[in-house]
């Protein structure tokens, strides 16, 4: 009888321990796929991320393009308006244009900031 008895607890031992090992086995497959789908989110973020960065880049290329073609344009005004006016006059108009140029540069940078946040 005792025998039996101890035969018995091995057994339900034996299976505990089975049950354990998949348990820990799914735990491990589980903890792995969300590893792997973290990863994935990351690289999706880090993709838009990088996306927003090239974009943020074209606006910036496109806002010096269109500044520089503004200065040509101003400076060939000016040459024009040089034999009326003074030096000096035209040079402050230049530096407010300029001004005005960076603070919309600004605005649209903070736009897109609040963008990001609203995506995360």
């Amino acid at each position: 009888m005792m025998m039996m008895m101890m035969m018995m607890m091995m057994m339900m031992m034996m299976m505990m321990m089975m049950i354990m090992i998949m348990m820990t086995m799914t735990m491990i497959m589980m903890m792995m796929i969300m590893m792997m789908m973290m990863m994935i989110m990351m690289m999706m973020m880090m993709m838009m991320m990088m996306m927003i960065k090239m974009m943020m880049m074209m606006i910036k290329m496109m806002m010096m393009m269109i500044m520089i073609i503004t200065k040509e344009e101003e400076e060939e005004e000016e040459e024009e308006d040089d034999d009326d006016e003074e030096e000096e006059g035209g040079g402050e108009e230049k530096e407010e244009k300029e001004e005005e140029e960076e603070e919309e540069e600004e605005e649209e940078e903070e736009e897109e900031e609040e963008e990001e946040k609203k995506k995360k």
